[in-house]
């Protein structure tokens, strides 16, 4: 990350602690373009940063991000917005096979991280990423591709989703199994709800069905991520101030939609870790992407679905 630091209330002089604390906050404010309507709204927003930083102290992968002048409750209400309820079913962590292994971002089969901004569309995201690497796969379209987010905000809530209050990627799917999808460059992001545009002028891309990944053990999850990155559901409370290495602790409440684009050995101990791409920009975690423990870590294995070309 880019700075870090630990308040150490003890053996530091309170005004040196608020020193400290300003100049984080300074900092914060420039790496992130932030900016506050009144000095009374900004002195809120610094206590809630301060607060913040006690949460993420002693933990490695977690540290200052875009998110840290946001409470819990905030964030979860804005970017954590996936329409599905959790799982109770019992999870296998792993059977006898030996692991199958895949990083599909160093085969170049991944497209670039996007920023989903203040608009609850990770759904989106997650559908366009795993359509843009499957259209790759099957040789269809270069990695450049750049399908349209902003298509399945304003013209799918007939499939069931509700633009930037939330949605599924397998409702993002059927829309464009029967419509299509157009280009980024064609239906640009606004990171609002707009009214659906006409789109029978664009050039678009199809697929032909989807699949869901069957529940039951991790191990099916791997078999699906060996073709082809694969859209999932998570718990992504804990990502608010994920900076880098492997996230081990998290919940499994699924609240957010995500691309699983790997799994790796990880670390100095080579660790096992699910790889995910994220849609909060290529400045959050590392580099855009966040390492998940292996097994079933932020429920990573209760819900995937990816399309077929």
């Amino acid at each position: 990350t880019a700075f870090f630091f630990v308040l150490n209330h003890k053996n530091t002089p309170h005004h040196t602690v608020d020193e400290n604390l300003m100049a984080l906050w300074q900092g914060f404010k420039a790496t992130y373009g932030k900016k506050y309507a009144d000095p009374d709204f900004e002195a809120y927003r610094i206590r809630v940063f301060a607060q913040n930083l006690k949460r993420i102290e002693g933990d490695e992968t977690k540290g200052i991000t875009q998110f840290m002048d946001l409470t819990t409750e905030e964030f979860k209400q804005t970017y954590l917005t996936l329409k599905l309820k959790s799982t109770e079913q019992p999870i296998t962590i792993h059977s006898k096979d030996e692991p199958t292994y895949v990083d599909w971002v160093s085969k170049g089969k991944v497209t670039k991280v996007k920023n989903q901004g203040q608009c609850g569309s990770c759904w989106a995201f997650s559908t366009t990423g795993s359509v843009e690497s499957a259209l790759i796969l099957a040789g269809k379209q270069s990695k450049s591709v750049d399908l349209s987010e902003q298509e399945l905000v304003d013209c799918s809530t007939n499939y069931g989703n509700d633009g930037c209050d939330g949605g599924l990627m397998d409702y993002g799917f059927q829309y464009i199994i029967e419509k299509g999808l157009a280009q980024e460059s064609e239906y640009p992001y606004t990171a609002t709800d707009g009214s659906c545009q006409d789109t029978s002028k664009f050039k678009k891309v199809n697929i032909t069905k989807f699949a869901d990944v069957p529940k039951g053990t991790c191990n099916s999850f791997e078999k699906a991520l060996a073709q082809q990155p694969v859209s999932i559901a998570v718990d992504a409370e804990e990502w608010q101030f994920y900076t880098s290495g492997i996230l081990k602790k998290c919940g499994k409440q699924l609240d957010h939609g995500v691309l699983l684009v790997g799994f790796v050995q990880k670390g100095d101990d080579n660790a096992n870790a699910w790889k995910v791409k994220n849609s909060w920009g290529p400045s959050w975690g590392e580099k855009g992407f966040i390492y998940l423990a292996d097994g079933n870590t932020c429920g990573v294995c209760d819900s995937a679905s990816y399309p077929v070309v």
